[in-house]
């Protein structure tokens, strides 16, 4: 088989034939596990309770309304759900694998769902791998195959000979034993690269029955989830025990008990938050599909949670602050120091400098230094005399351990050697014999360029007599012609982006295996705190636990390091009391992602197993990402606290206008259709109008909350139950007044109103919305449905009878709904929506 791989035609083809490479894992039922979930939710239990207590003394109508609400109420948990797996297919559409394939002869990067039987996969250190393979091509192959037989040792693999492996989409090989040539789904490659046909895909594998996803959203809950549900069952509790004892009560005085089991029952429903799990749901899978969309991917939604409380960004060099590509960007010989950067026509006396170093260079090659001069020196001296593309290459003297500099001979029309060095200036001052003198001036320029965060690389030219090459380099003279230098630049957001981290107070510290030079000077051009120095892998190696941690207080620039370095300088920091994000993207970055409170892997360049460890998968490695995503994660806090204020706000009057007036000896107020109606609008209220409220313009210029800041804090829970108390006393008093002066069914009509006006206040002033300035087109819509509702209710007799509402004077209707929405306002002004922000640790930076 041609080593080109497939075609496209025929991938498509063997795609149809042998399906996705997948389990076959799906979906499937979730509407009928939704079904099964609501009906054990003590909501719907209690309103099918209420509805059938209604059936039994024969008002037909209440009942129907019980079991349309009881409908509704399923309907909404089977829409949410179902929304829900929506957002995270495609989240796991994102996070599905790629693998690398030679499709067409070039490589590229494919789905891992897209492998087909006889793709040729190219396979590197750290990768899994993404089905059955037989190898035909391998270079140091090492392979965990722990995962399929428990043996923790690696072991080697080699090339298949001539007639090994099968075809047609299975594989008789079992995993296990040394120099075997065949690789399986869900390994990992430890050591190596090879070339590996594929074998079998899907569900054919030997690991295609197990499912293993490797970058799959976890849906299990998050501790926020597990607090508020444990919240949930004891309200859920508390109401069942006071509602047993008020229908005891009432039953024990001669109420009538089925009287007394719809109080009971109204009050229970008053007394549950039902909203809260699916406000969370909603908000925290919403979230996660924004960040996907600004290119950060949650795998696990509980980092989101830890997101806003983020204080230490620990982040690569390369590729993340940097566009991790070379760029010549000065050119320095006896006479000149030219910046190539700014575009301009370089001199001539830089061009013979120029004119060899490309002449030195590999054309085709994938060396990235190579590649840059090319792409320079072919604009720069184009239509000069200093291109020669008809020259023929006579010899290439690569590299060596001994001397750090390659040459090229090429042979000049006039039969002469033309012969280009370059490389490292101790090596090309060797080849050109300079004296002590002349070899320390280079030197001194080298380093004077290498202090700036440049690569530097001398040139020299040769020549030679006739066409016969020499043995090697030290037989030509060389004249040194002057040093190349080059960089590689920083991404044009990173300073803005490091600056919005340190206003948020945020330290961001970088961790690179670069040079102690080259780190500084990325720091200084990105923003990144140097004025507590730098630390390089020796350094740290040499400090004790608590001289780590007091250097941590200040240094924010660590070069030289290694996999060992990270996770203990994420561990110093963590001991220092800082929440971390740090990313990485190797496999021996796997322990310090695990270690960080939060670990970003690298989406392009990064590894399987580091994005395994990972919280977060950094789509396009851009650090502003990052940022954004911290962005994101502070609002969705924020707007979670909001929506569960108002969720305890609301229920206050909820509760109490079903309990206290038949406590005092009222006429009821609240009975289970009215609780059940009220409850349908205080869903989407949490689920439109809180999740859409916009970022605070103060966001990213406070400092990060605490870590274990408690979502339902002292302070909120304060501001929740003040504004609740307040409309409740506003809708108690406006239920006196309309009792002393109306019927029963007026005064209710006039309660409910005046909990309706002061629920679409709490809304209002919670979002932050003002008249004229509502933050989008929920929350008029909302606040438009509220009335309406209450409108057809209180005015269409048959609804009117039905919610036993009746007719009320115009004045007592302005009272009902201006006192409430007075009471919450006067509320609002009193209290506050969030605890003062925590000052951040001092040397965060």
């Amino acid at each position: 088989m041609a080593r080109t791989g497939l075609s496209a035609a025929e991938a498509l083809e063997r795609l149809r034939r042998f399906g996705p490479n997948e389990t076959g894992e799906g979906r499937g039922g979730t509407w009928r596990r939704a079904l099964a979930a609501v009906a054990g939710e003590p909501m719907f239990l209690l309103l099918l309770a209420a509805g059938a207590i209604y059936l039994v003394v024969g008002d037909l109508a209440e009942g129907v309304l019980l079991a349309f609400f009881a409908l509704v109420a399923v309907g909404l948990v089977v829409l949410q759900q179902e929304r829900g797996e929506r957002a995270l297919d495609a989240l796991r559409a994102l996070a599905v694998p790629e693998v690398r394939v030679l499709r067409e002869g070039r490589a590229q990067r494919i789905p891992a769902r897209e492998l087909v039987p006889g793709d040729l996969l190219l396979l590197g250190e750290g990768e899994r791998v993404a089905a059955d393979a037989v190898l035909r091509e391998a270079t140091g192959v090492q392979v965990d195959e722990s995962l399929l037989t428990g043996e923790s040792v690696p072991v080697r693999k080699r090339a298949a000979v001539a007639g090994e492996g099968e075809e047609g989409g299975e594989t008789k090989a079992i995993p296990g034993g040394e120099d075997a040539p065949h690789v399986f789904a869900g390994t990992l490659v430890v050591s190596g690269h090879a070339l590996a046909e594929v074998l079998a895909t899907g569900e054919r594998t030997h690991m295609g029955r197990i499912g293993l996803s490797l970058a799959r959203i976890d849906t299990r809950a998050t501790p926020l989830q597990s607090q508020l549900a444990r919240l949930a069952r004891r309200l859920f509790v508390l109401a069942l025990v006071l509602s047993l004892a008020l229908v005891a009560w009432h039953g024990l005085a001669g109420q009538g008990w089925l009287q007394s089991a719809l109080w009971g029952l109204a009050f229970a429903m008053a007394m549950l938050p039902e909203e809260v799990p699916m406000v969370l749901t909603i908000f925290v899978g919403l979230a996660a599909w924004r960040m996907a969309r600004l290119q950060v991917l949650a795998r696990r939604p509980a980092v989101i949670e830890a997101l806003g409380a983020t204080t230490v960004l620990c982040v690569d060099k390369t590729g993340t602050l940097t566009e991790n590509r070379q760029r010549l960007c000065r050119l320095l010989t006896a006479e000149d120091d030219i910046d190539v950067t700014a575009g301009a026509p370089l001199p001539e006396s830089v061009h013979e400098l120029l004119e060899y170093a490309l002449m030195a260079s590999r054309r085709g090659g994938a060396d990235p230094l190579d590649l840059a001069v090319f792409a320079h020196g072919d604009a720069s001296l184009a239509g000069t005399e200093h291109l020669h593309p008809a020259w023929p290459l006579l010899e290439e003297y690569p590299l060596t351990p001994e001397l750090l500099a390659t040459s090229q001979s090429w042979v000049t029309p006039q039969g002469r050697q033309a012969v280009a060095a370059k490389g490292a200036v101790e090596a090309v001052a060797d080849l050109c014999h300079l004296d002590a003198e002349a070899a320390a001036r280079l030197l001194r320029q080298a380093e004077w360029l290498a202090s700036q965060g440049l690569r530097v690389l001398a040139v020299a030219k040769g020549e030679a007599e006739g066409a016969k090459a020499a043995a090697i380099q030290h037989d030509y003279t060389f004249t040194p012609l002057g040093l190349l230098a080059f960089e590689d630049p920083l991404r044009a957001d990173v300073p803005a982006a490091v600056a919005q981290a340190r206003a948020a107070g945020i330290g961001v510290a970088m961790i690179t295996g670069d040079h102690l030079a080259t780190a500084l000077a990325v720091a200084r051009q990105a923003g990144i705190a140097t004025d507590g120095g730098a630390l390089t892998g020796a350094e740290v190696d040499a400090l004790d636990d608590a001289g780590l941690r007091a250097a941590l207080r200040q240094v924010r620039v660590f070069a030289r390091t290694l996999p060992q370095h990270k996770l203990r300088l994420v561990q110093a920091f963590r001991a220092n009391g800082e929440t971390v994000a740090m990313t990485g993207d190797g496999v021996n970055d796997a322990p310090a992602l695990k270690a960080a409170d939060i670990g970003i892997a690298m989406g392009v360049r990064g590894t399987d197993v580091a994005r395994e460890a990972a919280g977060l998968v950094l789509l396009d490695e851009d650090f502003s990402r990052i940022v954004a995503g911290i962005r994101a994660g502070r609002r969705t806090f924020d707007n979670l606290r909001r929506a569960l204020t108002y969720i305890l706000a609301i229920h206050v009057p909820i509760a109490g206008l079903a309990l206290l007036p038949v406590v005092l000896g009222w006429p009821p107020v609240l009975l289970p259709p009215h609780v059940a109606l009220i409850q349908m609008v205080v869903d989407p209220m949490c689920s439109f109008a809180f999740e859409g409220v916009p970022q605070s313009p103060e966001l990213m210029r406070r400092p990060p909350r605490p870590a274990r800041q408690a979502l339902l804090g002292t302070g909120t829970l304060r501001f929740g139950l003040l504004q609740g108390s307040a409309l409740l006393l506003a809708a108690l008093a406006v239920y006196a007044v309309a009792l002393r002066f109306g019927s029963a069914d007026a005064a209710r009509t006039l309660a409910v109103a005046g909990l309706t006006a002061g629920n679409v206040a709490l809304v209002w002033i919670n979002t932050g919305a003002r008249i004229g300035r509502p933050l989008g087109r929920a929350l008029p819509i909302i606040t438009a449905l509220a009335a309406l509702a209450m409108a057809v209710t209180a005015l269409v007799p048959p609804l009117r009878a039905l919610f036993q509402f009746g007719p009320a004077p115009p004045l007592h209707w302005a009272l009902a709904l201006v006192l409430p929405v007075a009471a919450v306002a006067l509320a609002a002004a009193l209290g506050t929506t969030s605890p003062p922000p925590t000052a951040a640790p001092a040397g965060r930076s």
